[in-house]
């Protein structure tokens, strides 16, 4: 099969996490927390779980000229990811989060911008030739709306899908909202966007209505554990997620998100996409780390059969 061809356009990171007992309340300090780097950022995220789950990635982005951007570029580059259209900030550091995770693999994050906050839509339109036969546009939140804006531009002239990861949250103008192909907020981003507090199957729904009503065609609401809420055109339905052991959250959307676009650039029904993307995201909690926790298309196929040799899955209207 050819590997469809995945554009992302967003951020890049470099993770410092922290794992504590619990999350630190506000002024406090806690003690004893084991320290790790990782490779992060929610655009190179996607871009990895799209590149491991099977997908020719192409990731436009912005890095400093600093030892995080030195280190950044050749390790996507060994991932497959094609990175010509990272460009090196001269001004600018490159992207930094810092990531309290909790023992019940809850997590709290806070980035430092940099580089990412200077991705511009000149640079977009320098990746003009990468939306040719693309066969999904991914975007998330973390780098300015006049870059995403011109890439969903780009995208509708060339009839090439978008799936927008609405992270961090924040409102966001109807224009671009109408471009959208699959919006994929959680439950917090889903509230930022509709005002409608998602607290089960039924708000999920109301969300979702919200949303199409503004002009996205496909809601998909991830619940977490509960799996996910799917308005596509005038059919809802609910995927389950896959029971599994959760130590770190971090990243989950971002690997739901570029396993779906795969998934969805192989020409498979939204249902079995979102099934797929429901298993990498629930391989990847049983891990630490962000790019770290990412899992590869033969672990997510591996997974889905267990469960499928147990019971078949069954969508729930």
């Amino acid at each position: 099969m050819t590997k469809p061809k995945i554009l992302v356009v967003g951020s890049s990171n470099t993770d410092m996490i922290i794992k504590l007992a619990r999350i630190p309340r506000p002024g406090e300090t806690l003690l004893g927390g084991e320290f790790a780097i990782a490779a992060g950022g929610k655009g190179a995220n996607q871009a990895v779980a799209a590149a491991r789950a099977g997908g020719a990635v192409t990731l436009v982005a912005r890095v400093g000229r600093d030892m995080f951007g030195d280190e950044t570029i050749p390790r996507l580059g060994r991932e497959g990811i094609a990175v010509g259209n990272i460009s090196r900030d001269t001004s600018a550091p490159s992207g930094v989060a810092l990531i309290f995770v909790a023992r019940s693999g809850e997590n709290s994050i806070a980035v430092a911008s940099g580089a990412n906050g200077r991705l511009s839509a000149a640079d977009v339109r320098r990746a003009r030739r990468e939306f040719t036969g693309a066969a999904a546009l991914v975007m998330q939140l973390e780098t300015p709306l006049p870059a995403l804006n011109e890439a969903a531009r780009m995208a509708v002239t060339n009839d090439v899908p978008i799936i927008l990861n609405p992270a961090p949250a924040r409102a966001l103008p109807v224009s671009l909202l109408r471009k959208v192909t699959v919006i994929t907020p959680n439950e917090t981003e889903a509230e930022c966007l509709t005002g409608v507090k998602v607290t089960g199957w039924s708000r999920a729904a109301e969300a979702a209505r919200v949303l199409q009503s503004r002009g996205v065609k496909t809601v998909i609401i991830t619940l977490g554990a509960k799996g996910a809420f799917v308005a596509e055109g005038d059919r809802t339905y609910r995927v389950p997620s896959l029971p599994v052991k959760a130590i770190d959250t971090t990243a989950a959307g971002d690997v739901f998100t570029g396993a779906l676009a795969v998934k969805i650039g192989e020409g498979q029904p939204l249902a079995v996409a979102v099934r797929f993307a429901c298993a990498a995201a629930a391989l990847s909690v049983t891990r630490a780390g962000a790019q770290p926790s990412i899992p590869h298309r033969r672990e997510i196929d591996r997974l889905l059969a267990k469960k499928n040799s147990r019971t078949a899955p069954r969508l729930r209207r």
